[in-house]
């Protein structure tokens, strides 16, 4: 494939490569994202949807971009009532993923540092704000003409199943990778929930179904929110399981049913030969087939033998009536 790209020198968007690249966003998702970042401050107070709305993505498009967006931490909702009893729906669209600890400290106008931020080496120490370290290679990447060819993305189709992964492990993996429908707090990526399948593999195992464990993972959450969504699961699968089940008896194996007897057949046939009866059949089947051909062949030909009915003209005159018109004959005294 032959490219040709010039680095525009005015009226552009700096996109991460995370967000382009992303394999899990569909277009529209990356292009509300990417257009709603590159607007103004004067213009980007409008609700997600309305920026949706001018760039063509509406309806059933726009929920699913916006579903995207939330699940990977791009957009975070508050709905608040206020001061006249109205419910308000505060966003926060961000080009790199958050949590929602991050989020809800920009949103109060906390600058939130994180672990991973590193001293400046120029200028006074400062804290990075919200969001996460970008690689060494992509700050020092400039727009070139002609970009490098890219190398062929890994399948992120997450790790290979471990030995002795059983289907109640993998069932308890679908249930921890659902639990950030219900509550976003507690999103976990494929690796986390394959840490901790094993021990929702237990609850499984202990006759809890699949909607108990994920009733029993999202109800009383605590007040101010989950900070870690790892931690949290885990201390609550471990500490809430229930008790094993009680092993009961193993089962008495079922005894064969008993053998008959061969027996002599009572048919008269031109041998003697025996069979083995199911019940208490004197007679073996194909002697029972024959005979019951032979009995519907006699009564076919019996059928056939019959005459057929008379006419009505030759009942009536058996009847002593006649034929056609006239008057009847006189009944005799």
């Amino acid at each position: 494939m032959l490219r040709h790209a010039i680095a525009p020198s005015r009226r552009y968007t700096k996109a991460s490569h995370d967000v382009v690249r992303h394999t899990r966003l569909t277009s529209d998702a990356k292009i509300l994202l990417l257009a709603v970042q590159g607007l103004p401050d004067g213009q980007a107070g409008l609700p997600l949807s309305e920026h949706a709305r001018k760039l063509g993505i509406t309806g059933r498009a726009y929920q699913k971009s916006k579903e995207l967006l939330v699940a990977h931490g791009y957009v975070h909702e508050w709905r608040e009532q206020g001061q006249r009893g109205r419910w308000v729906t505060e966003q926060l669209l961000s080009n790199v993923p958050l949590t929602r600890e991050e989020a809800a400290g920009l949103r109060q106008g906390r600058t939130v540092v994180l672990p991973s931020a590193r001293k400046p080496t120029v200028g006074e120490p400062a804290g990075r704000v919200a969001g996460h370290q970008l690689p060494v290679d992509e700050e020092r990447e400039k727009n070139s003409p002609h970009p490098p060819s890219e190398a062929e993305p890994e399948a992120e189709a997450g790790p290979e199943p471990e030995a002795g992964f059983g289907p109640e492990a993998a069932e308890g993996e679908r249930v921890l990778l659902s639990l950030r429908h219900v509550r976003r707090e507690l999103y976990l990526g494929v690796k986390e929930a394959r840490a901790l399948a094993g021990l929702a593999a237990d609850w499984l195992s202990r006759g809890v179904s699949a909607g108990e464990l994920r009733r029993a993972l999202t109800s009383e959450l605590p007040g101010d929110g989950v900070r870690s969504a790892v931690g949290f699961l885990r201390f609550r699968l471990l500490h809430k399981m229930p008790p094993e089940l009680p092993a009961g008896p193993s089962p008495e194996p079922a005894a064969p049913p008993p053998v008959a007897e061969l027996v002599v057949c009572a048919a008269r046939g031109e041998e003697e030969h025996v069979f083995r009866p199911v019940a208490d059949e004197t007679e073996c089947g194909p002697c029972r087939r024959q005979a019951a051909r032979e009995h519907w062949a006699r009564q076919r030909a019996l059928a056939e033998a019959e005459p057929g009915p008379l006419p009505w003209r030759e009942r009536f005159v058996r009847a002593g009536a006649p034929a056609s018109g006239g008057e009847a004959a006189p009944c005799a005294p």
